[in-house]
């Protein structure tokens, strides 16, 4: 039996790789702050060969994290292959913030480390351990690249590196054994084997359109127009902001927390979802800070957020890969009243489920698993010239349950979600606990102002949570 090992990007997470570029690093990150007492030896020090002790412990729950990208003979898709020079020490950085060590130095400092690449020959995940925060603590700088992780498994990842409950102890390390890569003959194979069951599911899936077993003919029919609405909606595309230009390689990152308590209260007088909450704060945020700080005429803006919806199922979680559509979302930031804002906005999310829009990019997806890279080839080439929409708004449920990392409490976790192209700007939400984080990341030229931006999703929130008191 062969000892040779490999498997196959899926198109979804190669389009991650091809979306790379100079200006364009592809890997989401977040920002952890935790507890810095447990991690400290007797002399007081952090020790670092604890957590690289600890991290090593870890990997075999992590095996993504000792395999690297190559190009697989024959056809040169990319594959995942172990890493046979894999070096733990590579990956687990560590370094020090410049007196005050304040939440201003940190932002500047984590944007620094999150603006690099990932070396796309190693394992494509950086942990960088960051001392001198004030009040005894220290921050956890995590990159890992979109081709490995969506949203949840992004939080799975997380999750496995720390405990739920505090603990001293390190288990040893099992023992690891890179398994090789395959010859062009045995990939070959591999790849025969798979294609030959290719016939056998296209065949299932037209019996059961045939006899139309499950509803199929009902099913298709959704699913033509779903993508058809998405095709017209993407086509129609979005008025540019100021900030949707092309970017440059440095970014700002800045952040800030709600109570989550607070947002399902807003929820349950308005009605709707958190999401319906999220969206709204960020029409009146973006309203405001346009006309304010950019002068723009914002009732003449289309202005469209892309909004990711996993479709991963329940037996999915803990499995790496991206498993993901999005809705695209319009935002009435022409609209003044705050509770006709918040209702247009939930009428438009409530739209979109009803048309099961997150269907249509689901199947084009899977289209795209069948065409092959060639269509996100030419996507990636147009993002880099326009978008469809202005920014990227995401929310990912996280543990609601405290997590530790050598019995260091996680106080705090922002993440980071990655620009290309046009999209000068993005915004990521985190749940944790009771506590909803938002991660602000923008070109750095481009937004110079970002923190003013971070202050009017504060206020904005605090006026709409006013409204839905008042009843």
């Amino acid at each position: 039996m062969s000892d040779a090992h490999y498997e196959k990007l899926t198109e979804l997470d190669r389009s991650f790789l091809i979306y790379e570029g100079p200006t364009s690093p592809m890997h989401v990150g977040s920002v952890q702050i935790h507890d810095a007492g447990p991690l400290r030896a007797a002399d007081g020090a952090i020790d670092i060969e604890r957590l690289v002790e600890h991290t090593a412990s870890r990997l075999h729950l992590l095996p993504r994290y000792r395999q690297r990208v190559e190009r697989a003979p024959l056809d040169a898709h990319p594959i995942w292959v172990d890493d046979a020079s894999f070096n733990l020490r590579y990956h687990l950085r560590h370094t020090r913030l410049p007196k005050p060590g304040d939440a201003r130095t940190l932002k500047r400092s984590a944007a620094r480390i999150l603006e690099q690449p990932l070396d796309l020959a190693k394992p494509l995940w950086e942990l960088w351990l960051i001392e001198g925060l004030e009040g005894d603590r220290v921050a956890l700088v995590s990159k890992v690249h979109h081709c490995m992780v969506d949203g949840i498994s992004g939080v799975d990842l997380m999750t496995r590196l720390m405990t739920p409950e505090p603990t001293e102890k390190t288990e040893p390390p099992s023992v690891w054994r890179p398994r090789r890569a395959p010859s062009a003959l045995e990939y070959a194979a591999g790849e025969l084997a798979r294609r030959a069951a290719a016939p056998l599911r296209a065949a299932g899936a037209l019996r059961r359109l045939a006899f139309d077993e499950d509803g199929a003919r009902s099913e298709l029919q959704s699913r033509v127009r779903a993508v058809a609405r998405v095709a017209s909606s993407g086509m129609r595309g979005a008025t540019p902001a100021p900030f949707n230009q092309p970017i440059g390689p440095h970014r700002r990152f800045d952040w800030l927390a709600m109570s989550l308590d607070e947002m399902d209260r807003v929820r349950e007088r308005l009605g709707g979802t958190v999401n319906d909450v999220v969206l709204a704060v960020v029409a009146g945020a973006m309203s405001r800070w346009l006309r304010k700080s950019r002068q723009t005429d914002v009732d003449e803006l289309d202005f469209k957020v892309m909004t990711p919806v996993s479709v991963r199922m329940a037996g999915e979680r803990g499995k790496l890969g991206n498993r993901v559509t999005a809705w695209l979302v319009p935002l009435p930031l022409g609209e003044r009243d705050r509770r006709r804002r918040y209702q247009r906005v939930r009428e438009a999310t409530e739209r979109l489920k009803q048309r099961r829009e997150a269907l249509g990019g689901e199947t084009i997806t899977r289209l795209i698993e069948w065409l092959g890279p060639a269509p996100i080839s030419l996507a990636a080439r147009l993002l880099r010239e326009s978008s469809p929409f202005n920014m990227v708004v995401t929310n990912v449920p996280g543990p609601r349950t405290p997590f530790y990392l050598l019995g260091s409490r996680m106080l705090e976790a922002y993440p980071l979600v990655p620009l290309l192209g046009t999209l000068g700007l993005g915004i990521a939400l985190l749940s944790y606990e009771r506590t909803l984080s938002w991660g602000v990341v923008a070109d750095r030229d481009l937004v110079p102002d970002l923190h003013d931006l971070v202050i009017d999703i504060e206020d904005e929130f605090g006026k709409l949570r006013e409204i839905a008191e008042r009843g």
